[in-house]
């Protein structure tokens, strides 16, 4: 995973929409919203994060975490032996966003997996 801006030539300034949908793919991304909801309810834990982050790997997790340290959103605090992550006020200004957003996904996946099933029966190759 390239943490450099894939999207500016070299010597230039990145462009205005580039840093946007950056910004936008960061946030938006498979994992980083349920690390950033759980983030901002307060200090989390890494393996509280796995835990709560259904699905990802341990390798995806330390990933995401360093991406989204890197970006300002989380802030990783070292209290040996262990390491927690809490959202920082950049993060926590998205979080009524983000968590409206995880509302309406739980809202309609049944009707976005009916729509799909009747979707994919219309288009099925005829044999």
């Amino acid at each position: 995973m390239s943490q450099g801006n894939s999207c500016v030539p070299a010597g230039r300034e990145p462009a205005p929409a580039c840093t946007v949908r950056e910004a936008l793919d960061r946030v938006g991304g498979k994992w980083s919203i349920g690390i950033l909801v759980a983030a901002s309810r307060g200090p989390v834990r890494f393996t509280e994060l796995e835990r709560q982050v259904e699905g990802i790997s341990r390798r995806m997790l330390t990933l995401t975490l360093r991406n989204l340290e890197r970006d300002g959103l989380l802030h990783r605090r070292v209290c040996s032996p262990k390491v927690e992550y809490t959202a920082t006020p950049m993060a926590l200004e998205l979080y009524e966003s983000l968590v409206a957003l995880t509302g309406w996904a739980e809202r309609h996946r049944a009707a976005i997996s009916a729509a799909r099933a009747a979707y994919d029966r219309e288009h099925a190759d005829p044999e």
